[in-house]
């Protein structure tokens, strides 16, 4: 009876992919644990500067000047002299070089990156530095998936996995948000939604929150929400309230396409500079440091007690000012004393924020700072909301809304609409919140603003730097597949060799005996110089009395690309496309040639693949 059980275990673990499978699943809770426990050393020094900042500020006030001008500076200084000291060949913010090293580096990440992203994301935020911690923690974790893959030898496709583990798993500790996690690795950096890939992430995800909730002892969302949010008498949404959000989409929409226009702007601007690379960080935080000590001089916004910190609400990952926006009797302020605040003062301070949060972001990470852009978002997307909520309030136009409701949607849509994904904002914005009761509008503005964003610009914020690289995400089923496939896979097909010095005649000879049209050139050691192709064959036939009069090296184009036998067929399906040719050489690390890919055999394999799934 127990063999029998056993049996149909085994027979259920080959239909779903367990049988070849089944040591990611080990793996991917190896990584859940290391992740639980590195999510904890990481967030420790970044909350505890705030308590310290606060401390030290009420004891003495004289001590907030000087913090406002020096943290910044000091913070990029060293993040700069780390990156300087610790280079990387990759470019990028840390989740675009993920999906880079996905997708080109066969997801090897070196060890030095997540060092980098430790040591840098920590001095840049604990410091006031504009950046969110998600960012790097999902870059550390990645980075220590590809190490497992790397140490085990897996092949390229479940190395991408446990890269994905790493990922899922940080970004689900740091938000306490595990389906967040998920979501985000499987729509954003893997854009594979398939069974085999999806059963280890949930793993790693799941083991690395229950690992931080227990070291912490506490299963609290980040921006726990009360039923007061719904106010008095509005418990369910309605039909009636649909235009109110809709409009909130598109403005989310709009505001997340402005940001990031203008973090490509700064990471041009700052690339294009002529300074040390270690002081272009210290250049955007002295700019920094001018608009902090801006904000203390403006009067009127000194008059919102409730956002009065010891740091300006747009230096650190801005979590204090999101807890403030979410909560109701905030805005009771301009309702109970409008000799005080004016809802115009509180709509002027909100309006500023918007545009001081981005550009307080554009200018940490734009000029090489370390930091995430998923806590920016979120304060942005807290902050448009609020305004929209404010605004609508103060004309009249909502009666059973609050603006605090507002708030807690735009967070959800602007993360959506930044990244192009939809689920993730969803999903986060729900997990961070623990308040189900506004999924609905949650749920219609976060679509809205993703198509208003990607009717705007095409790219998303991470999709954009990966574009800058030369690299294009295209649909989601399509590049999974191309992905997960390698030359390898791809029978070749055997090259007929020839040399620069043999006469056009022996390539008519050659075509005849062989039936073949392209033919490759190599060098007295056989190793791979260029091809002539069926098409330049063809044109020079058209004068064939010639053709006995020129040699090879006429007729041979060395501008066309090689590729490797571990390349991805997406990375092979670019250069194709990128050259008007049916077949391309392979060739081994010593440029001998191993055979000659064509677009036919590649697009079989591929149709063969597709019919598997």
């Amino acid at each position: 009876m127990a063999s029998d059980h056993l049996s149909q275990l085994r027979k259920l673990g080959t239909r779903l992919g367990l049988d070849r499978d089944w040591s990611l699943i080990v793996l991917a809770t190896l990584i859940g644990l290391i992740m639980g426990f590195a999510v904890v050393g990481f967030m420790w020094p970044i909350n505890h500067s705030e308590q310290l900042l606060d401390q030290v500020t009420a004891s003495d006030a004289n001590w907030l000047i000087w913090l406002v001008l020096g943290l910044p500076i000091g913070g990029a200084l060293f993040t700069g002299l780390l990156f300087w000291l610790l280079p990387i060949r990759l470019r990028g913010h840390g989740v675009s070089i993920c999906m880079y090293s996905v997708s080109r580096e066969q997801s090897r990440l070196p060890i030095r990156l997540g060092i980098r992203q430790w040591l840098g994301s920590t001095a840049t935020i604990a410091s006031g530095g504009s950046g969110g911690p998600e960012g790097p923690i999902v870059t550390i974790g990645a980075t220590i998936g590809s190490a497992v893959g790397r140490l085990l030898r897996t092949d390229p496709q479940n190395t991408a996995t446990l890269l994905g583990c790493g990922a899922a798993a940080g970004l689900a500790s740091v938000f306490n948000a595990p389906m967040a996690g998920i979501f985000f690795v499987l729509e954003v950096i893997l854009r594979d939604f398939s069974l085999r890939t999806f059963t280890p992430i949930v793993v790693a995800a799941v083991i690395s929150a229950a690992t931080t909730q227990m070291i912490l002892g506490s299963d609290q969302p980040l921006f726990g929400v009360g039923p007061d949010i719904l106010g008095p008498h509005n418990e369910t949404f309605t039909v009636l309230q649909t235009p109110e959000f809709i409009v909130l989409g598109f403005v989310c929409g709009i505001v997340a396409v402005l940001f990031g226009l203008a973090l490509r702007q700064f990471e041009r601007f700052f690339q294009k500079l002529r300074a040390p690379k270690p002081l272009k960080p210290v250049m955007g935080a002295s700019i920094l440091v001018i608009l902090g000590v801006g904000w203390y001089l403006i009067d009127p916004f000194a008059r919102v007690p409730a956002l009065d910190q010891a740091l300006p609400n747009f230096y650190g990952n801005g979590y204090m000012l999101i807890k403030d926006l979410l909560k109701p009797e905030f805005y009771d302020i301009t309702r109970n004393a409008p000799e005080t605040v004016l809802p115009a003062v509180l709509l002027l301070m909100l309006f500023a924020m918007i545009l001081l949060k981005i550009l307080a972001t554009t200018l940490t990470l734009g000029s090489g700072g370390a930091g995430g852009l998923f806590a920016p978002s979120l304060v942005v997307g807290a902050v448009t909301g609020s305004f929209m909520g404010v605004t609508l309030e103060s004309m009249g136009l909502i009666t059973d809304t609050n603006p605090a409701q507002f708030a807690l949607v735009g967070m959800a849509a602007v993360v959506a609409a930044t990244t192009h994904a939809p689920l993730t904002g969803i999903v986060l914005v729900y997990e961070v919140t623990r308040n189900y009761s506004l999924i609905l509008p949650l749920m219609l503005t976060a679509v809205i603003a993703t198509i208003v964003a990607r009717i705007l610009i095409r790219d998303s914020i991470y999709a954009a730097d990966l574009k800058s690289m030369g690299v294009r995400i295209g649909r989601m089923s399509d590049l999974t597949l191309l992905r997960r496939m390698s030359v390898r896979d791809v029978p070749m097909m055997p090259p007929v060799i020839v040399r620069e010095n043999e006469s056009g005649q022996r390539l008519i000879e050659l075509s005849e005996r062989f039936s073949v049209k392209d033919f490759v050139v190599v060098d007295e050691e056989d190793g791979y110089l260029g091809l002539v192709t069926g098409s330049d064959l063809s044109q020079a036939l058209v004068y064939r009395e010639a053709i006995p009069l020129l040699q090879v090296g006429e007729l041979e184009r060395k501008d066309l690309p090689t590729v490797l036998q571990d390349d991805t067929l997406d990375v092979v399906l670019d250069k194709f496309s990128a050259n008007d040719v049916q077949s391309l050489a392979v060739i081994s690390s010593t440029r001998q040639v191993l055979g000659l890919i064509t677009r036919t055999r590649l697009m079989r394999e591929y149709q063969r693949e597709l019919d598997k799934d």
